[in-house]
């Protein structure tokens, strides 16, 4: 791997061990969780802290910087969907009492294809926790937003497909199948594939022509799928509101 490119790939790990759980980090905690040495570190939180990506804050401890929120703000605004879709989300989230959330297909190859949570819910929630609350990246083959992407794309199972239940789907054959039922019916199911107990729904999200732009999705406990019908009602209605706002005017 060149240089730069490690170097990148060592900023990008720090920032991503911060989250709602872990807002501040002292440099021997981070250094400890990945194995490095301090002086390295060291170097490398100085350097994100003096680009405004990192700030240091009392007695050595390191948070979040607001540079990042500048260059969040402006990814944001470069995609014209997310303001009407993250509004969608959260009508969702309320009228359904359930974690909603927003995903993305971001490919690297079509062999090594990455499911992004890029929003979720923060109001109108209730019921015990569910799988992927704060996960970033989704297992694409294991939730429903993830095996609704890589369907309507036409992408391969992901190699490898890790089982992480017994239901979870690993073979070629099971993904092909799996695939035609997606596409003929519009939407995703995920039962029990990821974490025994949570399953989720997902419909897409299409703009103008049908270009599908991203997932929108629900994550619920198993034992909720007996009213998924009218789950699936709510998500399409929300997606189809998004649509039309979008400049979509019927199924493709």
């Amino acid at each position: 791997m060149p240089r730069t490119h490690a170097t990148v790939e060592a900023a990008v790990r720090v920032l991503e061990l911060f989250d709602a759980d872990h807002s501040e980090w002292t440099l021997s905690e981070l250094a400890r969780h990945l194995g490095q040495p301090t002086s390295t570190l060291h170097e490398q939180l100085g350097t994100l802290a003096a680009a405004g990506l990192l700030v240091r804050v009392g007695r050595g401890r390191y948070r979040l910087g607001w540079r990042l929120l500048k260059l969040s703000s402006a990814l944001y605004g470069s995609l014209p969907w997310y303001a009407p879709a993250h509004d969608a989300m959260e009508r969702l989230a309320r009228g359904t009492h359930l974690l909603a959330f927003l995903c993305v297909l971001h490919s690297h190859t079509d062999e090594h294809s990455q499911i992004l949570c890029v929003a979720r819910s923060v109001q109108g929630r209730d019921g015990p926790p569910v799988a992927g609350e704060l996960d970033f990246e989704l297992p694409a083959h294991a939730t429903a937003s993830g095996k609704l992407l890589l369907a309507l794309a036409g992408r391969p199972l992901p190699r490898p497909a890790p089982a992480f239940t017994p239901q979870t789907l690993t073979t070629p054959e099971a993904w092909a199948a799996e695939t035609r039922a997606i596409r003929t019916g519009g939407y995703a199911l995920s039962r029990d594939e990821w974490a025994s107990g949570t399953s989720g729904l997902a419909v897409p999200l299409r703009g103008e022509g049908g270009t599908v732009l991203a997932a929108l999705g629900l994550s619920l406990p198993t034992a909720r799928l007996g009213s998924s019908d009218g789950l699936l009602r709510a998500l399409h209605g929300a997606a189809a509101e998004v649509g039309w706002t979008l400049g979509h005017r019927g199924q493709k």
